[in-house]
C-alpha cells in the first residue's frame, strides 16, 4: 500500500474519488460535501493531497483546503473506498495529510468538520481539540462549501454558529495533550447524540 503526496500520475484516480464520496454520502446517510473532478484534479495538481494506492487500485484519499490567507488549514474529504475500509487505513491518511499540512503551511492552524465518530476519534488521538465553529475559518467561500451537504439548512438555521457536524481544531503553535483537557470518545459520543435529539426535536416540531 502507497500512502503519498498526490501527483499529476495520480489524475486518472479523480472520477473514482468524487463517486466513492457520493456513494459514502449515501450509505451513511450524513453530510459529506460533494466534490467534482475538476476539483480532485486541481488539488491533486497543486500536491494538496494524499492519495493511498495498491497496485494501481484507488484505496483512499484527503485534501488541504487553505483559508484566510493561509492562517486556517483544512484536511477535508477523506475517504477510503469499501475495498480498503476496517484497516485502519483512515488513520494512516489522517496522520499523512496532518504531518503534509504542518510541513508546507506551517504557521496555519489545521482543522476539520465531521460528524463521523470514527473520523472524531482519530482526530482526538492525533491532538485536535473540540472547538466551537467561531474558532475557525469565517470564510464565506469554505461554509459555501457545505450546500451540498443534506443538513446544510440546519447551519443556516443556527447562523452558522453550529451544526451536527462536529469542529475539531489542531493548533501547531499551542499543541495540547488532550488527555488533559477531559476529552474522551464518550465525551465527542455524547454532543454528537445531543445534536441529533436537539435538532430532529426542532424538525418535528415545525
Amino acid at each position: 500500500m502507497e500512502i503519498v503526496i498526490a501527483n499529476t500520475t495520480h489524475l486518472k484516480y479523480a472520477e473514482i474519488i468524487c463517486e466513492t464520496i457520493k456513494e459514502s454520502a449515501k450509505v451513511r446517510g450524513t453530510g459529506i460535501a460533494e466534490r467534482t473532478p475538476e476539483y480532485i484534479s486541481k488539488k491533486i495538481t497543486y500536491g494538496d493531497a494524499i492519495i493511498a494506492v495498491q497496485s494501481n487500485e484507488f484505496a483512499g484519499f484527503c485534501y488541504i483546503e487553505i483559508w484566510d490567507n493561509k492562517e486556517f488549514v483544512v484536511n477535508s474529504g477523506l475517504i477510503v473506498h469499501p475495498n480498503f475500509r476496517n484497516q485502519g487505513l483512515a488513520r494512516k491518511i489522517k496522520e499523512k495529510i496532518l504531518e503534509h499540512s504542518k510541513n508546507k503551511y506551517p504557521e496555519a492552524k489545521i482543522f476539520g468538520i465531521t460528524t463521523g465518530l470514527a473520523v472524531m476519534k482519530i482526530n482526538y488521538e492525533l491532538g485536535y481539540q473540540p472547538v466551537t465553529f467561531s474558532e475557525l475559518t469565517s470564510d464565506e467561500a469554505f461554509w459555501n462549501g457545505c450546500k451540498t451537504c443534506k443538513n446544510y439548512d440546519v447551519l443556516i438555521r443556527t447562523d452558522k454558529k453550529m451544526c451536527l457536524c462536529t469542529g475539531m481544531l489542531y493548533d501547531p503553535k499551542h499543541e495540547k495533550n488532550i488527555k488533559q483537557h477531559g476529552y474522551n470518545l464518550k465525551v465527542l459520543s455524547r454532543l454528537k447524540k445531543i445534536k441529533q435529539s436537539l435538532f430532529l426535536k426542532k424538525n418535528n416540531n415545525e
